[in-house]
């Protein structure tokens, strides 16, 4: 289809759409004043506006002119502003953006996810099969002083696994592990500043980091420990910084591949479609410290239980980032 056909195409929908918009924008109009075509109207402008999107998303995609695309953005922008402003405030929006628009912007970003996952994963293969045949390689990762931390940390000894010496409670390992997190993950994230560089590097770091450790404890006869520790919150986690990654690759490219716009321009619109998902990596990481600081940490909960449920948790991550959010209009 070519740019012209495109525009022939669907200009009668950006034209009602506009025209919605602006009777929405009268100062004293309400659908009250019209009750039969109250619920119809509402349907109508966020079904034009679904299609606004899409349609701007194929114009990107098929590198159509400027002037479609800065046109396209204007009205779903405008659009946005006031359906999620008037349309959907509190619970409304919330339950919006967990039901449909996270996981709906995790698959439009899937190229950065995989790439991301891809660089997460890789070091930490590799350096957890390093260190498991050759644990002196731990030291260069942290000191023995670190290593021996771990191996009490992971103990089956324990009073309660993963707990630091001066943690006071589970409270106190909760917004430990809150901090933790979200620190990880907004490096990732702010990485893409950097071109994409910053972020390709936290990836990688935290991926062989992790991975060391892993190698280590299972070398040392750790493994049933920790792995029952980490298997549950991981789901979560380990998920939540492959996605803050993934926005910060799209930062990146934006900086480095602009398009027909500046790169100003082209920041602004992919911090805007990263939002979305940066939302979604703080629910997740606050899940996960939840899980850690109060079910992983458990000594009397046995393995298989705790396996058990992190294959439900596991399989709940997977199944909603892939499929929730696809039938709705």
């Amino acid at each position: 289809m070519t740019p012209l056909q495109f525009e022939q195409r669907y200009q009668p929908e950006w034209d009602e759409l506009q025209t919605l918009l602006r009777k929405l924008r009268r100062p004293h109009f309400s659908w009250r004043e019209t009750p039969d075509q109250q619920s119809s109207g509402g349907e109508r402008i966020a079904a034009l506006y679904r299609r606004a999107c899409e349609q701007l998303a194929l114009a990107r995609a098929r590198a159509y002119p400027a002037y479609l695309t800065e046109r396209l953005e204007e009205l779903t922008a405008e659009a946005h502003q006031l359906i999620y402003q008037q349309a959907e405030l509190g619970l409304g929006r919330l339950k919006r953006m967990v039901a449909t628009d996270f996981p709906r912007a995790v698959r439009a970003h899937a190229v950065y996810v995989w790439i991301a996952l891809a660089v997460f994963a890789l070091p930490t293969l590799v350096l957890g099969c390093l260190v498991y045949f050759r644990p002196e390689l731990i030291l260069s990762v942290v000191d023995g002083a670190q290593a021996v931390e771990y191996e009490r940390m992971y103990s089956s000894a324990a009073e309660s696994i993963g707990r630091t010496r001066d943690a006071q409670g589970d409270w106190y390992m909760f917004g430990f592990y809150i901090r933790n997190n979200i620190g990880i993950a907004f490096q990732c994230f702010a990485g893409g500043l950097f071109a994409g560089l910053g972020s390709l590097f936290f990836l990688a770091f935290n991926g062989a980091f992790g991975g060391a450790i892993a190698g280590y404890l299972t070398e040392k006869g750790l493994g049933p420990t920790f792995y029952s520790f980490v298997v549950t919150h991981s789901a979560f986690e380990l998920t939540a910084i492959v996605l803050s990654g993934a926005a910060g690759l799209r930062i990146g490219h934006a900086i480095l591949v602009p398009g027909r716009r500046t790169r100003v321009q082209s920041l602004v619109v992919a911090a805007k479609e990263s939002t979305v998902i940066i939302y979604g990596v703080f629910a997740f990481l606050l899940i996960a410290a939840a899980v850690e600081a109060f079910w992983s940490s458990a000594t009397w909960m046995p393995p298989a239980m705790k396996y058990g449920v992190a294959a439900l948790c596991w399989t709940g991550v997977i199944a909603y980032l892939t499929l929730q959010g696809r039938g709705a209009r």
